[in-house]
């Protein structure tokens, strides 16, 4: 799987949600993109990754 320009094998299938967690990302302040689509938060735990998947893990920054 590519996450960010790196690939990442998957050991076993899981969630966006799982890896997320695995990867400690802060949900929220991110937005996925899953081959070229936005995924809702709120479908995270239901997505299941595989290694031909791409993501695309943004996270917003506050400033002034």
């Amino acid at each position: 799987m590519k996450v960010n320009g790196s690939f990442i094998e998957l050991e076993k299938q899981q969630t966006l949600y799982d890896f997320l967690m695995l990867q400690n990302f802060n949900l929220g302040i991110i937005v996925v993109e899953r081959n070229g689509e936005i995924v809702p938060k709120d479908t995270y735990q239901e997505v299941l990754l595989t290694n031909e998947d791409t993501l695309e893990v943004v996270t917003f920054v506050g400033g002034g």
